[in-house]
């Protein structure tokens, strides 16, 4: 419009109020002046101010200034307002962009069961060992739409999905904040105001354990560096007993009958000249077969022996108690902070002494907050490993007495890893930390 207004297309302008022309004064009179210089004239309706009248600028420069403080004020009372909602606890969700979930009874969250049963097959394949662009991929091509309706994914959205504590039924508040009330610029909150976290706020749509196990996941593979895309259920899992290298598909006589799909140590085609074997799908296949039989014959064994090694493999008690003894000790040590900053300022001391015991305290604190920090760490891990056991424990109860055909559910909810030597033994790591090997002849001849 102002561009309009100064290419001679408009030579009145009528406002309903100075707060609605622009978000400050110097806004504000910038743009008036640079129309009255053009002849362009601006009323001002609730004011009654035109702004080529001699008292205009003046009017505007007083009224602008008090509409900008309005601003600043209701802003200031919004805020406030969020904060209070937020340290009472109340869970606010963006409905129209967050699958999963719509407004309920009391104003409460409330699951959508058709869009959880995605949320949950996102977790599921982020399990199996799929990387986060590979799901986004997938969902793609299924149709499956976005939370904000669109029809392609992208892998910061699954990504986001996959480590959103709202869908194990918690909820962190203020993870953001508002820097600037007249540009609306917000920023991640790192510790400039305070958070809340929420548990149990509402209905959970991903198990708390396996949440964690998701998130122990998602740590573990960007410090591996080892994405996979999980194109095949081979994909990522097989390792090079030899060089440590991972196992890549690759089609031989492609152009031919005798098309063949094959699985080799990916370094070999990097100048490694490692002597293990390639396999075929049918070898792999095979060995799975054998390895996890081989389990299924000592299942009363193993799942009696696992309930009493997995408590104590598990047990996060004398961690817990560390975590509140740490918890204690950062609230006395930040109190003496406070109080060696407040001596400081109230009456003359020492600067040196200052600076001496406030670093003290300060080292106190860091420290204590460093080893929680390193416990929080340690119970994801220990916990992780309870609800991968309890999986695989899950599955091996539900399996018949001897499994005859390959099943790719059955491989991804049991099978981390399997190691190849240059002596075709494969070893079966499964997710309980159970290693069975294979040897070739055996896989061979099944």
């Amino acid at each position: 419009m102002v561009a309009d207004a100064l290419a001679g297309k408009i030579d009145l302008i009528i406002t309903k109020s100075i707060s609605r022309f622009a978000r400050n004064t110097v806004d504000t009179l910038t743009t008036v002046r640079r129309l009255k210089e053009k002849g362009i004239e601006v009323f001002f309706e609730k004011e009654n101010i035109r702004t080529l009248d001699g008292k205009g600028e003046l009017l505007i420069t007083i009224m602008s200034s008090l509409a900008q403080e309005e601003s600043r004020s209701i802003s200031e009372n919004v805020t406030w307002g969020q904060r209070k909602r937020f340290a009472d606890g109340k869970v606010s969700i963006p409905y129209g962009r967050f699958l999963g979930y719509r407004k309920g009874e009391n104003d409460l969250p409330e699951i959508v069961e058709e869009e959880a049963a995605i949320i949950r097959l996102i977790y599921r394949l982020f399990l199996y060992g799929k990387s986060p662009s590979a799901i986004a991929s997938y969902l793609t091509d299924e149709g499956i739409k976005t939370p904000g309706g669109k029809t392609i994914w992208r892998s910061k959205t699954v990504e986001s999905i996959l480590s959103n504590e709202k869908y194990k039924g918690d909820a962190l508040l203020q993870k953001k904040f508002t820097i600037d009330f007249l540009t609306k610029k917000s920023k991640i909150n790192e510790g400039e105001v305070p958070q809340y976290y929420v548990a149990h706020s509402h209905p959970a749509i991903i198990e708390p354990e396996l949440f964690d196990l998701v998130q122990y996941e998602l740590k573990q593979r960007k410090q591996d560096g080892r994405f996979t895309s999980c194109a095949y259920p081979f994909s990522g899992k097989i390792i090079c007993g030899e060089c440590g290298g991972i196992y890549g598909s690759k089609v031989w006589h492609s152009n031919t009958p005798n098309r063949t799909l094959v699985w080799q140590c990916n370094e070999k085609n990097r100048g490694q000249h490692c002597k293990t074997p390639h396999l075929t799908e049918a070898n792999i296949q095979a060995a799975f077969l054998i390895a996890f039989n081989r389990i299924l014959g000592k299942r009363e064994e193993i799942i009696e022996a696992y309930h009493e090694v997995m408590e104590a493999l598990t047990d996060t008690t004398d961690l817990d108690t560390e975590r509140e003894q740490l918890q204690s000790e950062c609230e006395v040590v930040m109190g003496l902070i406070r109080k060696v900053i407040e001596d400081n300022a109230q009456k003359a001391m020492d600067q040196a002494e200052y600076e001496k015991k406030y670093t003290r305290h300060y080292n106190r604190y860091e420290k204590a907050r460093q080893r929680m920090a390193a416990i929080e760490e340690l119970r994801l891990e220990r916990n992780a490993k309870r609800t991968k056991m309890a999986m695989f424990l899950d599955r091996l109860t539900g399996c018949g007495d001897l499994v005859t055909e390959f099943d790719e559910e059955l491989w991804y909810s049991t099978v981390d890893s399997v190691t190849v030597y240059k002596d075709g033994r494969m070893v079966f790591a499964f997710r309980d930390g159970k290693k069975i090997t294979v040897k070739k002849e055996a896989w061979e001849a099944a």
